[in-house]
């Protein structure tokens, strides 16, 4: 018996196939008529098939009519393309089917957007009709490399040993992160619950629980603005805690795990694959990320390396450097291989770039045939210019650029100066995932205008020293045993090892400036728990969305989430948020700010 709908699907069919009978179902993606013979290609989820109406047939005609996105069911024979008309880029090229029978099992409107053009379309229109959107096929490969990459996360992720557990979407409000989703209960008029930022407290309590090693793939809520690399309102995350573990034992667990599924899909849709970091990851102290890439988060495909040369500038002939470092300035060099040998044009577009961006500017020394030229050359002493270039490596054609201000600023200016001259100059590797891990981390930094000792990471991270370093060091000399995992300059997770004693947690919030009566009342759930014997324990949390980010090539985390809200965390499609009725509200307990009390 003849399934209803389909003996195949469209992407199955090949020459071994021709002569036989088949039934096909799908939307009609593209026609073309050829001298009065229909070509139509019939797409479902699986691939492409050729159709083929002979001249003056009904069914012909009952196509031709049809809009494209039209959903048919089609009867016929596979027979062979002829020569001049197969199509090596497509798995069933080969062969084309003979219309018999037409079905039409649901006719298209006019369409908003096009589906077989991968046209750049408004993203209100993209998002409003989203349903149309992931039918394009840029966009539904993408969710199916999400679906392929999770399935590939979860897999791994029980070999290592992990138990997969669910942790509640209804919980309390935390007093730190990002500002939280609330939702009314109704039982507890007047109570809220929140939607959690991240599982981090239960899975910190499952671990005192006793499981030894937990991961999920969860959904997170933040209420925080869009940027291109984070969803506004919800994303997903590969969630995991280890006990008995220190930072080694974290980094030699997730390494496999992240880098096994990014060779495993570096080839998708791929001529060429891409090559992954080989683990163990580089590990690179945070000190040392801010001096020599300008932030935490560093883009290893770019060579090029920042220097501080502030010695070399201290007391010198280029006087407003050298005011300025009188007055705690410092200055951070960028090497830019070969720039001399361009218009002098590219160092002034680098100054312009720089004011463009909020900056008093970017100075440079340019060098041609070794010959130093440019505003800082001519005032800056020989013997100091000659020592730039020894530190720096500099090459007879190479040129610099110079970033002075405060060293949070310097360091600023100089890591984007950095990714401007690396691409700018085409030095960027391609086809590459370049991984590291970014470590020591300060546990405390002190508020610009205040300051103020507050938490500069996690507060719940165990101090590097522990209870010691917190009693007899400098805070803001204490480094806590916190890391990010970085992939090509975006910042994949953050992680730590856990605070798990309650001493050495409430000496660590009374240097923020929290009384132990604050830390038990604010994290009641787990300064309690932890009273009761818990392990040392550590993990991370890399997110799903921009590892598939990464994976696809894509540059807005919004081409691989399904149904992605706009910059505004509108959702067009469904038209969300909404407002509810009266009643609703009613059974809430919650009266609008401006409604007439009642």
């Amino acid at each position: 018996m003849t399934h209803a709908y389909r003996t195949h699907t469209c992407g199955a069919l090949r020459v071994a196939d021709v002569s036989s009978s088949v039934r096909l179902s799908g939307w009609v993606h593209r026609k073309r008529d050829h001298g009065g013979v229909l070509f139509v290609d019939l797409r479902d989820h699986h691939g492409l098939t050729q159709l083929v109406a002979a001249a003056g047939s009904e069914h012909l005609a009952t196509l031709d009519a049809l809009r494209l996105e039209s959903v048919v069911t089609i009867d016929g024979e596979v027979v062979a393309r002829e020569a001049g008309t197969i199509n090596p880029n497509l798995p069933t090229g080969e062969i084309e089917v003979r219309v018999r029978g037409v079905t039409v099992q649901s006719a298209a409107a006019e369409l908003p957007l096009p589906v077989a053009a991968d046209t750049d379309y408004p993203e209100e229109i993209r998002l409003k009709y989203r349903y149309l959107d992931l039918r394009r096929e840029r966009l539904h490969r993408n969710i199916m490399l999400r679906s392929k990459v999770i399935a590939s996360l979860r897999q791994r992720m029980i070999a290592q040993g992990f138990t997969e557990f669910q942790t509640p979407i209804l919980t309390a409000s935390s007093p730190e992160g990002a500002r939280d989703f609330l939702v009314p209960s109704r039982m507890h008029p007047g109570k809220f619950y929140a939607l959690p930022q991240a599982p981090q407290m239960f899975k910190q309590l499952l671990m005192v629980a006793g499981f030894d090693r937990y991961f999920q793939i969860a959904p997170c809520f933040r209420d925080e603005d869009a940027r291109a690399d984070r969803s506004p309102g919800e994303f997903y995350q590969l969630d995991f805690e280890m006990s008995f573990v220190t930072q080694d034992d974290v980094f030699q667990a997730i390494e496999p795990v992240l880098g096994g599924v990014f060779e495993e899909f570096a080839s998708w849709n791929r001529e060429t694959p891409w090559s992954v970091t080989p683990t163990p990851f580089p590990r690179i102290p945070y000190a040392e990320s801010m001096l020599r890439y300008g932030n935490d988060k560093p883009d290893l495909r770019n060579p090029l390396i920042i220097a501080d040369v502030t010695a070399h500038f201290c007391g010198g002939g280029f006087g407003v450097f050298s005011r300025m470092i009188e007055g705690g300035a410092v200055v951070r060099a960028v090497p830019a291989p070969g720039a001399g040998l361009k218009a002098r044009s590219f160092f002034d577009g680098m100054n312009d770039w720089a004011r463009g961006e909020g900056w008093a500017g970017l100075g440079y020394i340019n060098f041609k045939s070794g010959e130093a030229a440019g505003p800082i050359a001519k005032n800056l002493e020989a013997d100091r210019v000659a020592a730039i270039v020894a530190q720096m490596g500099l090459g007879p054609d190479d040129g610099v650029f110079f970033a002075c201000d405060q060293a949070p600023r310097a360091a600023r200016l100089a890591g984007q100066a950095r990714t401007k001259v690396g691409t700018d100059l085409g030095l960027i590797e391609q086809n590459a995932y370049r991984f590291c891990w970014i470590v020591d981390f300060p546990m405390y930094e002190a508020d610009e205008d205040t300051g103020r000792i507050d938490f500069s990471h996690n507060p719940f991270s165990m101090p590097q020293g522990e209870l010691e370093a917190l009693e007899t060091k400098n805070p803001l000399e204490i480094l806590a045993y916190q890391y990010d995992i970085v992939c090509n300059g975006t910042e994949l997770s953050s992680g730590a090892i856990r605070n798990h004693r309650p001493d050495i947690m409430y000496k660590a919030f009374e240097i923020a400036g929290y009384t132990q009566a604050q830390v038990d009342r604010e994290f009641a759930g787990m300064i309690n728990a932890f009273k009761f014997g818990a392990p040392p324990h550590g993990g991370s949390a890399p997110g799903v969305d921009r590892i598939v980010m990464l994976l696809a090539d894509e540059p807005n985390i919004r081409e691989v989430v399904v149904f992605p809200m706009n910059q505004k965390a509108e959702d067009l499609m469904m038209n969300a948020p909404s407002e509810v009725s009266e009643k609703q509200l009613r059974e809430l307990s919650i009266r609008l700010a401006g409604d007439p009390a009642k």
